[in-house]
């Protein structure tokens, strides 16, 4: 037994005169996620006696979009259409599988779930249609009742900690699997099925699911702060995390997740800017950025007694990290008595914290060489080229 596409078009169409029993389903609304399909009878029916679980052949069963339709026979999916369409009903056929924007996926769920017919099988017995509504359902508010914690990893300030915050906002879902759905949620329902039944239940599953999607999103290098503008991430991980409860058991999905606050604890917002603050002021390289350009080195000079412009243009000035060494590559125009040793000494006391890459400016004001760092020991200052015009 299967289905024969007749035509294309909703509930009242073409095939809307020519039929035995002709069933459809009304525009589903939001709040509904399935509902047993309606039936109209014609004088044609060879159901004479009225029987409401008995399809005859030849019937039109009509295919919204936005919908899914299966016939169950018994309990057991024999049938399910997710094209919209009219199709004819016929029993002599193999069973018809339109998976329509639902993917191919359904398929393997039917052949685990469905009921195979064979020629000169049993005949139906009871027989009934549903139809699921596979639209996005929104408008499902979320709020953790209690902070969850959040790994915080800021690599250029070496922090790797685990704060608290608390999340709110919106999510959408909808059924993926409408097999699944009707098999593990609804079963055989008489009336509408209705998204209250199961929000509950959801919403628990989702806000539990929440700390290790947030998990998946920090070893991103996402902050939290920055969650609002990472929703298809955080879906995405939401999905990784409840695909077993949710796809595999009740063939629903997350279509989209939307945060509106995100918030820490104000001991742990005042945690992080203190550490991060202490971060920058350590930063040599915010330093360095300082002394580029054309300055009065006069601080970074250890001759007293220097009579000559103490003007020098440093090009670039690079930091790396070599193993356990730091290299610090100065590139100018030329240099002053023990500047370049003053000015990294300088530079590992802003890394040491002892100074704040914000004084470097006031430094070179000064020309006073007892403002600036101490100078290191010559060992490992090499010149590396001299360059003429």
């Amino acid at each position: 037994m299967g289905l024969i596409k007749a035509a294309l078009g909703a509930a009242g169409g073409v095939m809307a005169d020519q039929w035995l029993e002709y069933f459809y389903c009304d525009s589903l609304p939001e709040n509904v996620m399935a509902v047993k399909g309606q039936k109209r009878t014609s004088g044609r029916s060879s159901n004479t006696r009225g029987s409401d679980n008995i399809i005859s052949n030849g019937s039109v069963i009509a295919v919204a979009d936005g919908q899914c339709m299966i016939i169950v026979d018994q309990g057991k999916v024999t049938e399910f259409c997710a094209e919209p369409g009219e199709f004819k009903y016929d029993s002599s056929t193999e069973p018809s599988l339109f998976y329509g924007k639902l993917g191919k996926n359904i398929l393997d769920t039917f052949k685990n779930i469905g009921k195979r017919f064979t020629f000169g099988g049993e005949p139906p017995k009871d027989q009934r249609v549903y139809y699921f509504n596979t639209k996005e359902l929104i408008g499902n508010k979320y709020g953790t009742p209690s902070p969850v914690p959040f790994r915080v990893v800021d690599q250029r300030a070496g922090i790797d900690i685990d704060i608290a915050i608390r999340c709110f906002g919106e999510y959408s879902y909808r059924i993926c699997d409408p097999i699944l759905f009707y098999t593990n949620v609804c079963g055989n329902v008489g009336g509408d099925y209705t998204r209250d039944r199961l929000d509950s239940q959801l919403k628990t599953e989702l806000l539990t699911a929440l700390q290790p999607a947030f998990a998946k999103i920090s070893e991103q290098g996402i902050r939290y702060s920055a969650l609002p503008g990472h929703t298809m991430e955080m879906a995405d991980a939401l999905n990784e995390v409840l695909s077993g409860k949710w796809r595999n058991l009740r063939g629903l999905e997350i279509v989209s997740f939307g945060v509106s606050s995100v918030k820490a604890s104000e001991e742990d917002e005042a945690m992080l800017k203190e550490l991060q603050r202490n971060a920058a002021f350590m930063d040599p390289t915010r330093a360095a950025a300082h002394l580029v350009g054309q300055h009065d080195f006069r601080s970074f000079c250890s001759n007293k007694k220097m009579k000559k412009s103490t003007v020098r243009t440093i090009y670039s000035l690079d930091i790396a990290t070599m193993g356990p060494e730091l290299r610090f590559a100065l590139r100018g125009d030329g240099f002053l008595y023990n500047m370049v040793r003053i000015l990294v000494g300088t530079l590992l006391e802003v890394g040491m914290g002892r100074r704040s890459p914000a004084e470097i400016p006031g430094i070179l004001e000064a020309r006073n060489r007892e403002t600036a760092g101490y100078t290191v020991p010559a060992h490992g200052l090499f010149l590396m080229e001299v360059e003429y015009p």
